[in-house]
């Protein structure tokens, strides 16, 4: 029996393992004992999220993390040393075969560098993913712990590419991983992305569980009886909203032109939803936007009416679940966001993106016409909402870059992924 501790600290991290999690039991049903895998999930605190309570875990069907190091906000250095230190205590005392890691927060670093440091094998999850952006927190922690790692399994053709051209060539096929491996010859997977097949497992969830269209009065009265689980609703035409980046929150000029252009998008009779992140909040307030956006009497929360809003119907609601966002993402007319995740999630529910950012680390939703870059641009941003209002929906909204290749397939693979890894990690 082989031993694999997974390394997690943001509750993105948390619905990507599951998938992996699922995996390793089915391969568990199917094998016997000896070739079976033990999974030890190790949370290491990093960020504190309310929705992550045990109803979190019970609808997702994620198991609850074996260790939680508590370790909380800090610097990210301060951070990032604090649980170097912890991991390496529990990979000391459950000495496993594999270390897993996922995404590129500080955790995933942390995990990575201990197991780098005790000498067992490391795997990366979504590696070699690059915005070529040094000044992102993620980048860096992207870049270290792909080259710390020992096995590196990319989302994407494009990721493996990267990987090429940082010198990594012990490139394998899935299928048949029979390439020698050491910590000084990693060998890199594309088996595809492992957020797809979290939106296969959680959409069908987030139909029959969430009830967040109703709470924000987003169905139209006709539709307001219809089950989630009969498949597409009528709802009002609505934007979602998401930003936390640095680079926005902290700049007042550009969380100024961003919410300028929400609210000529509002004014112009389209809803705008924004799931208000603690960050972000923090920064309104400080930025001096109270008056003008009127924050704290538009929120909403379980349902409650709140008040007219004093900018032209931006609508603000405190963070939602995982489920409730997914179920927001499947019915939005477009989403306006600067996170990665959320961005990669709109490319596979096909819901038109508008990036406010500058680079993106994934290309192939800019090449296949479903994402557009921004940045914080009041004129783009308006021009881009502009642009897809009377588009064909089955169609791309924005020009594609590169038809040929991403546009008339999947580049994030079958859905499949998770099953790739762990048949792989049982191989190696």
């Amino acid at each position: 029996m082989s031993k694999i501790v997974t390394i997690v600290g943001a509750r993105p991290q948390f619905i990507k393992a599951a998938t992996v999690s699922r995996a390793i039991s089915k391969h568990n049903q199917r094998f016997e004992h000896v070739e079976r895998l033990e999974h030890v999930l190790v949370h290491t605190g990093q960020h504190y999220d309310e929705n992550m309570s045990g109803i979190f875990f019970e609808e997702l069907q994620i198991p609850k993390p074996d260790y939680n190091l508590g370790i909380g906000s800090d610097t990210h250095g301060r951070q990032t040393g604090r649980m170097l230190s912890a991991i390496e205590e529990v990979l000391l005392q459950e000495k496993p075969d594999i270390v897993l890691t996922y995404g590129d927060t500080n955790s995933t670093l942390a995990g990575a560098l201990a197991a780098a440091k005790l000498h067992i094998l490391s795997a990366h999850v979504e590696a070699g993913l690059r915005s070529y952006n040094r000044r992102m927190p993620e980048e860096i922690n992207r870049v270290v712990t792909d080259h710390v790692s020992t096995i590196l399994f990319c989302p994407t053709p494009t990721a493996v590419n990267n990987l090429k051209k940082e010198g990594f060539n012990n490139i394998s096929n899935p299928i048949n991983p029979t390439n020698p491996i050491s910590p000084n010859n990693p060998i890199v997977f594309n088996v595809g992305d492992v957020m797809y097949d979290s939106i296969l497992f959680n959409r069908e969830l987030a139909r029959k569980k969430s009830s967040i269209l109703q709470e924000l009065n987003l169905l139209r009265k006709e539709t307001e009886k219809q089950r989630y689980s009969m498949g597409a609703l009528d709802t009002h035409r609505y934007c979602l909203v998401t930003i936390h980046r640095p680079e926005n929150t902290d700049n007042a000029k550009n969380l100024s032109a961003i919410f300028q252009a929400l609210s000529d998008i509002a004014s112009n009779g389209t809803r705008v939803m924004v799931p208000v992140h603690p960050r972000t909040r923090k920064c309104i307030m400080e930025a001096g936007f109270m008056n003008s956006y009127d924050l704290k009497s538009s929120l909403r929360k379980n349902g409650d009416p709140a008040s007219k809003p004093a900018h032209k119907r931006l609508e603000f609601v405190e963070p939602v679940s995982y489920l409730d966002m997914l179920l927001l993402e499947i019915h939005a007319t477009a989403i306006l966001t600067d996170s990665g995740g959320v961005q990669k999630e709109a490319y596979l529910l096909r819901v038109p993106c508008i990036t406010l950012r500058d680079e993106t680390e994934w290309i192939e939703t800019i090449h296949a016409g479903w994402n557009t870059l921004t940045g914080a641009s009041t004129e783009k941003i308006t021009m881009a909402f502009d642009s897809l209002l009377n588009r064909n929906k089955a169609e791309p909204p924005f020009t594609p870059i590169n038809s040929t290749h991403a546009a008339l397939k999947n580049p994030y693979g079958d859905g499949s992924a998770a099953d790739k890894i762990v048949d792989i990690l049982s191989k190696l």
